[in-house]
């Protein structure tokens, strides 16, 4: 899947994983940042954008280009001058292209779906079961273990 986006006065083709080079966005690295200008997707045009088509990236980092030497040069008046300008940019991974909100609560549906607990929830659940149900603080031997089975499955 591609998408055609515009940010920083330029138009930009994308691919879903790729990275690109931008003009500097705000924001800082492994940041995430949405373009909504979307131009076009696979085959459908916007006009001139697609409404709400949504491009989802993640900031690679900030940094400057290569440095230009810009030198002024004027014959035979002992003149000239010599400076560089770097030009900020920001790098860019895509890692979502979608076309309408629908498709994007889809994704997020599934995603959650998808999702397994997490160490912290599981070791709370755990720690709820490996409680003791008595509130003295008596030792935990061999024989009231047993007991304490004998007496859960004579109840029911």
């Amino acid at each position: 899947m591609f998408a055609i986006i515009a940010t920083g006065g330029k138009q930009i083709n994308v691919e879903v994983g790729k990275e690109y080079f931008v003009e500097k966005l705000a924001g800082e690295a492994n940041g995430n940042v949405i373009f909504d200008q979307v131009l076009m997707i696979d085959g459908t045009v916007g006009q001139p954008l697609i409404k709400g088509a949504e491009v989802h990236a993640t900031i690679i980092k900030q940094d400057k280009a290569k440095k230009v030497i810009v030198f002024k040069y004027r014959p035979k008046k002992n003149s000239k001058s010599k400076y560089g300008h770097r030009q900020p940019y920001t790098k860019v991974k895509i890692t979502d292209i979608f076309l309408s909100a629908k498709d994007k609560a889809q994704k997020e549906a599934a995603i959650k779906k998808d999702e397994k607990p997490t160490t912290t929830e599981v070791n709370k659940e755990i720690e709820k079961v490996a409680k003791p149900t008595s509130s003295t603080n008596e030792k935990t031997t061999v024989n009231n273990l047993e007991e304490k089975i004998v007496e859960t499955t004579t109840k029911k």
